[in-house]
């Protein structure tokens, strides 16, 4: 029993010495696109690619050699010993929405996919290893990008952090069980000091946290439930149903990293911006999408936001609720009402929002944690 005892150190050992997954993150500015991007390599050997954060997507698409319409920088299939497509009887096929298959024999799984406002691609479900920090994931299952159309798609891929089939939770569940966080620094920093930390090693001891919700017609997206929305130290008058989460027609409020400002149904937004309005007084002018601007001198006497979720506050610095013109003479509330449509049922909690916080997705205990972290 003793002789065994060896073994059994070196393997403690082993855990004691492991260390988590950390993987890069920058603003997309240095690719020129505006979400973040975290560094990742695909193949064998491993190729870098600048890939968009999505926490509201599922599958990883990556533009591949011979693409028509991607920019210049793709990955090339040849040169990777481990790439292989996927042809239609591969499991994976099934769980892509859209997938094209021919009504006799075999091909290889392809689709096609929507993104932004006007923009599109076609591809090829295929599989390689996924290098992500010191992680190598082999056989990850991810769309090849074979042809685009229009301007909006990530020039060097996206990978999908949600919640359904395809994402990287779902292909890595014995890896990470279920768990990551990411810090996204300033969106006017060119480096790549945020992180996407994977798994439940390294992740905040002690941090405040709200449920996750799951709803069934938008199983990908991280539900929150958001009950009110303070102005300096007003509480804004918002009726409760225009907050509640409600499975059936997709109401209620996601955190989500690929939105850049944060969206209110069209009531709440007016709630809030008049308050604010209220307490800073004006004169107040439009630029762009905001229609809550002042002169930048008035920037600390702006009140602050306060978004209150069930068990847990999120008190927004003023980097995480005003954003400045490029002249820098006027500041601007980052907020905006959600578009006017039928599906104008949604709040989103945008990245703009979330810089340099330290925000906990963990589905294992259907939870969302958020702490205070410096990440520039």
């Amino acid at each position: 029993m003793a002789s065994n005892d060896p073994r059994r150190l070196s393997y403690l050992s082993s855990l004691a010495t492991q260390k988590p997954t950390s993987v890069p993150i920058a603003p997309g500015q240095v690719i020129n696109v505006g979400n973040y991007v975290v560094r990742a390599k695909i193949g064998t050997p491993g190729q870098l690619m600048f890939m968009v954060l999505d926490t509201s997507n599922d599958a990883a698409w990556i533009p591949c050699s011979g693409c028509a319409g991607c920019s210049s920088t793709m990955f090339d299939t040849n040169t990777s010993s481990t790439f292989a497509s996927l042809d239609c009887s591969a499991s994976e096929c099934t769980q892509v929405n859209g997938a094209s298959c021919p009504t006799v024999g075999s091909g290889s799984c392809s689709f096609n996919r929507s993104y932004g406002a006007a923009s599109s691609f076609s591809a090829t479900l295929s599989h390689d290893t996924l290098g992500l920090g010191n992680d190598a994931i082999p056989n990850y299952a991810f769309g090849c990008i074979n042809a685009v159309s229009g301007g909006s798609i990530p020039p060097q891929g996206l990978l999908g952090l949600g919640r359904g089939s395809l994402s990287l939770l779902s292909q890595t569940g014995s890896l990470y069980s279920g768990v990551f966080s990411y810090c996204l620094p300033s969106f006017k920093n060119y480096y790549f000091s945020g992180s996407l930390k994977l798994g439940p090693l390294g992740q905040p001891k002690s941090i405040r946290t709200t449920p996750l919700l799951v709803n069934p017609h938008r199983p990908s997206l991280y539900y929150v439930n958001l009950t009110g929305v303070s102005v300096g130290r007003v509480s804004v008058p918002i009726s409760q149903e225009l907050l509640a989460f409600d499975p059936s027609t997709g109401a209620g409020t996601i955190i989500d990293s690929g939105t850049v400002i944060t969206r209110f149904v069209q009531p709440v937004y007016t709630a809030i911006r008049d308050e604010f309005m209220k307490q800073l007084k004006g004169p107040f002018s439009s630029l762009g999408a905001f229609d809550t601007c002042f002169a930048a001198t008035n920037e600390e006497v702006a009140p602050i936001i306060t978004l209150h979720f069930t068990g847990l506050d999120l008190k927004l610095p003023a980097e995480n609720s005003l954003i400045h013109s490029s002249s820098g003479s006027l500041a601007c509330l980052a907020m905006a009402a959600a578009p006017n449509n039928v599906n104008s049922v949604l709040n989103v909690i945008a990245n703009f929002q979330q810089q340099n916080l330290r925000i906990l997705f963990d589905t294992a205990n259907s939870r969302l944690g958020i702490a205070r972290e410096l990440c520039n």
